[in-house]
């Protein structure tokens, strides 16, 4: 008898890379949902024995589908498949009702270990199962494949900093776009909203893949991170930009390595600059990425739970490098 088994996320590249990575000895049917509103809908239709869920997705996300089911009755057995790799986001989720949880990218080697240690053992004797039958949907849109390697990266670098300061992050769906020039200072315009703000650039360069990492942190914040990060003397004239540097070293550093080591990539990074105003931040796009006619943008929006800071960060890859990552994200999955 078939598994009966849902894989719930948002991006088309996880969904394939995880349906790949069961064991043949599951003997899985497999349902797909991109999101949790999906997933909740095909529970309450019909029966499945498994479900492997992400935690970041629009519409409904991971935690609300366990909270949902926990509310109707409906838990079975569920696999959290997620980059969120905080300390917190595990707890929280073993405590709604998961099995267990496993950390983005998933492989075939971790499943064969988990799924007999949580009451599905595998069928040494099951024919290798027909993949590209069961991923029919299995065209994925390289923009969708930079998308689900930039959340992975993302939770790395959140996990860090939810370390650091000992706090919870709140992620959000990382936004993936190629853009044209006027666009990229649009965007960067609404992340200031007008407010007083700091960054932090710093370029990057390896494997003819180039860019600028670029961290936004609205002033306001910056005296609670220091608190935080143990400045308990904080003097805003003696100590702001160390803070600022603290934070870009933590998340830029963090978010640039999981793209390394995901794409077997290695970057060599410029010294970073701090810009104090809204009139530097324009002046930088002036001369860095404002001059590629077309860049690929990255936006990482990373809030802290129970505290009003948020800040932006971008990773602005140059218009020569967009072909570069498509090259290397098309091997994946």
């Amino acid at each position: 008898m078939a598994t009966q088994v849902l894989i719930c996320d948002d991006s088309g590249l996880a969904r394939k890379v995880l349906a790949r990575s069961l064991p043949e000895g599951l003997n899985a049917a497999i349902t797909y949902a991109s999101n949790g509103q999906e997933a909740v809908e095909a529970i309450r239709k019909g029966q499945f024995d498994l479900m492997f869920l992400d935690l970041t997705m629009p519409v409904m996300d991971g935690y609300e589908v366990l909270e949902t089911l926990n509310k109707e009755n409906r838990m079975f057995d569920i696999v959290v498949v997620s980059g969120d790799i905080q300390a917190e986001a595990q707890k929280r989720v073993l405590a709604l009702g998961a099995r267990d949880f496993i950390k983005k990218p998933c492989s075939k080697e971790t499943l064969t270990e988990l799924l007999p240690d949580i009451g599905y053992p595998l069928d040494e004797e099951t024919e290798e199962a027909n993949i590209e039958e069961r991923l029919s949907d299995s065209d994925i849109d390289p923009l969708d494949r930079i998308g689900e390697i930039s959340n992975v990266a993302m939770g790395r670098a959140a996990s860090l900093l939810a370390d650091i300061l000992e706090v919870f992050v709140v992620l959000p769906i990382p936004l993936v776009n190629e853009v044209e020039s006027s666009e990229l200072q649009m965007a960067v315009a609404a992340i200031g909203n007008s407010e007083e703000m700091s960054a932090v650039c710093q370029g990057f360069i390896g494997s003819r893949i180039s860019g600028e990492a670029f961290l936004m942190i609205h002033d306001g914040n910056i005296s609670e991170l220091a608190k935080m990060m143990g400045h308990d003397d904080y003097n805003p004239e003696e100590d702001r930009i160390e803070v600022i540097m603290d934070m870009a070293n933590v998340l830029i550093s963090a978010s640039l390595k999981g793209f390394e080591e995901q794409l077997d990539l290695r970057f060599s990074r410029g010294h970073p600059t701090v810009l104090d105003s809204q009139d530097n931040i324009d002046k930088l796009l002036a001369h860095g990425a404002h001059q590629w006619k077309k860049t690929l943008a990255i936006e990482f929006d990373y809030r802290i739970e129970d505290h009003d800071i948020q800040c932006t960060l971008m990773l602005l890859f140059s218009e020569n490098s967009i072909q570069m990552l498509h090259n290397r994200t098309a091997y994946i999955g």
